[in-house]
């Protein structure tokens, strides 16, 4: 399909290309004061228009930065040329100021600031020529209102930057849309097959699992061998995990009932809960709830999402490194902050977060962050990480509070 579309698109390309070469052509031969001279302006109207005519048939074959640039200094010195050229033309004037247009058909901010500079530098010694050495001989409708043309010239390279900022910035949400509408359906995909793939896999490990702990608990069997059993029921233990989370973003469970929750209790019973693994590197959790915190929520999704973020923090914290975490009330929201002090991330490397697959940590399978951004979602609330490679990094949670969800449903 794609492909199909790209041939479409090169056939509207080259029948609009062909279009503007003939209307060039037809400039050459049709009522040009120049033809019957056969001077050297002439011979350089047809070399330019050969020149500009071979860009741009060659253009789809070579899309690159370099040579749209080539394109437009071509397309600068074609129209300046006829401007110079032919002065008794006074029209044109306005494909000066039209230049940089040809730069927002292809949607590349470099390439249209470079060309709004290179226009402004060649107006600029297109009018100091006027004034000072042609002196209005030639050019006589410039000089008679030089003020008013200059004004008119940077009133169109205005009007020509808004219409490229507007157009560019549509075209770069549009193209953020269809990437999230990919990425969406990749997921989707990945989703179904991780699912099914889990489903068969977790079967056989039940069955494995439970031999291994039969043999376990066998008098029979020698410690060494025991501990080889523990061993391995340990790994088996984490292929369950992962396989529990790979169910849990390929079918998340939207039936789960949603309740009040008191951020505050759940915090306590979280920090409980990993305080004795943040010791094991020495690693303290300090907690300060400034304000009773409500929220509606389903507790156990919500408990996880907490333990997921607390927990990466722990383990991204160096050794003898606190853990803060605070909890307020914000504009209707309630706000949980994680700060850690320890390594920090790059701005990309946050920006991959949620990814799945992707993961910082060495045994890490980037579903935990998944799954966090999938709950924080489903009941309206966001995830925000600020991070510094070196200093640190600060989770920011947000949920709705219970009186602003209870008010949103009374208005829908």
């Amino acid at each position: 399909m794609k492909e199909i579309y790209t041939q479409i698109n090169k056939k509207v390309y080259y029948t609009a290309m062909l279009i503007v070469i003939t209307i060039m052509i037809m400039g050459l031969f049709i009522g040009n004061p120049r033809m019957g001279e056969h001077g050297g302006g002439f011979i350089l109207h047809v070399t330019l228009v050969v020149i500009l005519s071979v860009c741009l048939l060659l253009y789809p074959r070579y899309v690159t930065h370099v040579f749209r640039i080539i394109l437009i200094i071509v397309a600068s010195v074609y129209f300046y040329t006829l401007f110079f050229l032919y002065p008794e033309t006074g029209s044109n004037f306005i494909y000066l100021c039209l230049i940089p247009i040809i730069s927002i058909l292809f949607f590349d901010a470099k390439l249209f600031y470079f060309s709004l500079l290179l226009n402004s530098i060649s107006i600029m010694f297109t009018f100091s020529y006027i004034i000072l050495i042609d002196q209005g001989n030639q050019f006589y409708f410039i000089k008679q209102d030089l003020t008013g043309n200059v004004i008119n010239f940077i009133g169109s390279q205005v009007i020509i930057y808004c219409v490229f900022y507007l157009s560019y910035g549509r075209i770069k949400k549009q193209q953020l849309y269809y990437e999230k509408i990919k990425q969406t359906e990749r997921l989707k995909i990945s989703g179904q097959l991780a699912a099914a793939v889990a489903h068969e896999i977790r079967n056989p490990l039940t069955v494995v699992k439970g031999f291994l702990q039969l043999n376990e608990k066998d008098p029979s069997v020698s410690d060494d061998i025991k501990r080889h059993y523990t061993l391995m029921i340990g790994e088996l233990n984490a292929a369950e995990h992962v396989i529990s989370q790979l169910l849990s973003v390929a079918k998340p469970n939207n039936d789960q009932g949603t309740e009040t929750v008191n951020v505050k209790n759940v915090l306590q019973t979280v920090t409980d809960l990993l305080h004795s693994y943040g010791l094991l590197n020495e690693n303290n959790i300090e907690l300060n709830v400034i304000e009773d915190c409500i929220i509606v929520a389903n507790p156990i999704e919500f408990k996880q999402l907490l333990i997921n973020i607390i927990k990466n923090a722990i383990e991204a914290s160096e050794i003898g490194d606190s853990v803060k975490i605070t909890a307020n009330m914000k504009n209707d929201f309630v706000e949980i902050k994680v700060i850690d002090y320890g390594q920090g991330m790059t701005e990309a490397e946050v920006g991959s977060l949620g990814t799945p697959f992707y993961s910082l940590k060495s045994k890490g399978t980037g579903l935990g962050m998944m799954i966090c951004y999938n709950i924080a979602a489903k009941y309206k609330g966001t995830i925000d990480i600020q991070s510094s490679k070196g200093e640190g990094t600060t989770v920011t949670i947000s949920f709705p509070s219970k009186n602003n969800t209870i008010g949103s449903k009374g208005r829908i």
